[in-house]
C-alpha cells in the first residue's frame, strides 16, 4: 500500500478551492492508501482548538471520516498551526509528530520536518519561531478571548505577508549548511519537508554519503502529494 505525505495546504475560507481539492483528495486517493503526514501548515491560521471555523471543521471531520475508515493520519505542526493541541487529536483521529521525527518508509529512513527550521539565514523569523513555540508564551496566548486571539492572529499575518516581501529570494529558502547538519544529525539519506512552497527532488553529497531531499508543494494553484510504496516514492501535483 501507498503512503502518502502533503503539506502546507493553507486551508481559510478565502481560498475555498483548497479545502474543496483536501476533501476530494481525502475522499478518494486517500482511502487507498496505508497512511497520510501532512507536514505543517494544513491551516493558514490555528489560533487554539476551542476556535475553529467552518472550512476547518470540514476538514477535521473529513479526517475523521478517514481515521474512522482504519486509515492513519499524522499530523506535524507547522509555522501556521503550531497550536494545534490534544482536543484536535480527538476530533480528527490524527496524532501529533515532533519536528523533525525519522520514519521508515519502505525500508527506507527518512527524516521529516515541516522544513522552516532550516531557513536559518532568516534570522528574525528563527527568533520568532523561537518565540512562540515556547511553552510559557503558548500558555498566554491561549489564555486570551478568542477574539483576541484571532485579532493577533490578523496583525500577524499581516506582518508576515510585509516581512516575506522585503526579504531576497534566497534568504526565504533552505540553507545548504542547515541542510546537511540535519542530515549529518538524523543519520539518514532521505529528508523530508515542506514550508518552501518550492517542490522539487534535490540529490546532494553529505559526509560521501549520497543523500535526496524531497521538497513538497503547496496547495494554492494544484496539491502537491508525495507517493512512496514498494516501487519508491513519486512526487506529483493534483488538478481539480
Amino acid at each position: 500500500m501507498t503512503t502518502l505525505f502533503i503539506s502546507d495546504l493553507h486551508i481559510d475560507a478565502h481560498q475555498p478551492q483548497i479545502t474543496e481539492r483536501f476533501l476530494k483528495f481525502v475522499a478518494t486517493e486517500c482511502r487507498a492508501a496505508r497512511a497520510l503526514y501532512i507536514l505543517g501548515d494544513l491551516f493558514e491560521t490555528w489560533i487554539g482548538d476551542d476556535d475553529p471555523d467552518p472550512d476547518q471543521k470540514r476538514v477535521i471531520a473529513a479526517i475523521k471520516t478517514l481515521t474512522e475508515s482504519a486509515r492513519k493520519c499524522f499530523v506535524m505542526c507547522g509555522n501556521r498551526d503550531f497550536l494545534f493541541g490534544p482536543a484536535f487529536c480527538a476530533s480528527t483521529g490524527a496524532q501529533l509528530l515532533p519536528d523533525p521525527v525519522i520514519l521508515t518508509i519502505e525500508g527506507t529512513s527518512v527524516l521529516l520536518m515541516h522544513g522552516d527550521a532550516l531557513c536559518t539565514d532568516d534570522r528574525s523569523y528563527q527568533r520568532l519561531r523561537a518565540t512562540v513555540r515556547d511553552a510559557n508564551w503558548q500558555r498566554s496566548f491561549l489564555a486570551l478571548t478568542v477574539r483576541q486571539r484571532r485579532a493577533l492572529a490578523q496583525a500577524a499575518r499581516a506582518g508576515s505577508q510585509a516581512h516575506m516581501a522585503g526579504l531576497e529570494y534566497g534568504i526565504v529558502d533552505v540553507n545548504p549548511s542547515s541542510v546537511e547538519t540535519a542530515f549529518r544529525e538524523a543519520q539518514t539519506d532521505v529528508l523530508l519537508h515542506g514550508h518552501t512552497h518550492r517542490p522539487g527532488v534535490h540529490r546532494l553529497r553529505v559526509d560521501g554519503r549520497e543523500c535526496t531531499r524531497i521538497v513538497l508543494g503547496a496547495w494554492y494553484d494544484q496539491g502537491s502529494v508525495l507517493a512512496w510504496d514498494r516501487h519508491g516514492f513519486e512526487l506529483r501535483t493534483l488538478s481539480g
